[in-house]
């Protein structure tokens, strides 16, 4: 396994980040085609992508930094059966390399159902492991998720 990094995905990177996503997150925030995901895409500013692959090129993670009104953003998506193996750690140390502070939205409860029937279980502690802090004044709450701030500093 290795990460890369790149400014812009390609088709095929694209799809298998697709994918990962879908298959990764709870179930409401599914794309339903590659159009959707590349408006999201396209609205980010600033943008760096991290890719976890491995020997075959197939994408097993992802990770990406953006700026958002002024402060740096990302977001992190791993394959299931990498969870607890220290990969998500590695990803995000990358994400931290240059980086003063980072913020980002963290699903804090485990009600949600992924694609597969299978709960996702929120990530909460492991960014609390990494040493991020809880804004907890501070949340979205929209139909299709409900999350709290987190925040990194160095």
């Amino acid at each position: 396994m290795k990460i890369t990094t790149t400014h812009q995905l390609n088709l095929v990177q694209k799809e298998q980040v697709l994918q990962l996503w879908n298959n990764e997150y709870p179930e409401k925030l599914a794309y339903k085609n590659m159009g959707g995901f590349e408006s999201y895409l396209e609205k980010l500013n600033e943008v760096k992508h991290f890719l976890l692959a491995n020997n075959d090129e197939k994408i097993q993670g992802w990770a990406i930094t953006f700026k958002r009104e002024n402060e740096t953003w990302f977001a992190i998506i791993l394959s299931e059966n990498l969870h607890g193996k220290g990969w998500g750690t590695k990803v995000l140390n990358e994400l931290k390399q240059n980086k003063k502070e980072m913020n980002g939205w963290v699903i804090d409860h485990s009600d949600d159902k992924k694609r597969n029937g299978s709960f996702y279980k929120s990530p909460l502690e492991f960014y609390l492991k990494n040493g991020f802090e809880v804004l907890s004044d501070t949340r979205l709450e929209l139909e299709i998720m409900s999350a709290v701030k987190i925040k990194w500093k160095k």
